[in-house]
């Protein structure tokens, strides 16, 4: 279970993750700081492919974004405090009851970072990444649509 705590900006469509509390079943943890570690980077590249990376290509099919410079990854201020909540649930098939656990929280990050914004202005983006433009859009088009509502109202 991932929950993420959101600030949106109606004027930018910019989206600051302000606090992430990660839940994850690890098995044994065998080394419970490593395994909040893991878990933690796992957040931040969820993260980063939630609002940030993106390939982009112009028209004519060449990518856009195919270095550093040009690719968008989080910085250090882009991270909020993450909040690992280790359940422990030995596996029968892991060595001394562990499960892997770097890969499994990068899964979820997006649709709790989706979910977060939905609750804090009332719109569901379904493309990734969730860029400023692409929320910005999304909050346009649901003003647009109670714009009409109100005019049918009174017209």
């Amino acid at each position: 279970a991932h929950l993420a705590k959101v600030a949106v900006d109606p004027e930018t469509g910019e989206v600051r993750v302000l606090d992430y509390v990660a839940a994850q079943d690890v098995g044994r943890a065998i080394n419970p700081a490593e395994v909040e570690g893991q878990i933690h980077g796992g957040v931040v590249q969820g993260i980063g492919w939630a609002l940030f990376e993106g390939m982009t290509y112009d028209e004519s099919g060449q990518l856009l974004t195919a270095t550093l410079m040009d690719y968008a990854l989080p910085l250090s201020l882009d991270v909020p405090p993450i909040t690992p909540l280790l359940v422990e649930v030995p596996s029968g098939l892991g060595p001394f009851g562990a499960r892997g656990v770097g890969e499994p929280p990068v899964v979820p990050v997006a649709a709790a970072i989706a979910n977060a914004i939905k609750d804090a202005v009332g719109v569901r983006l379904t493309q990734l990444p969730m860029t400023p433009e692409r929320v910005l859009s999304a909050l346009n088009e649901k003003q647009a649509r109670q714009d009409d509502a109100s005019e049918e109202k009174t017209g």
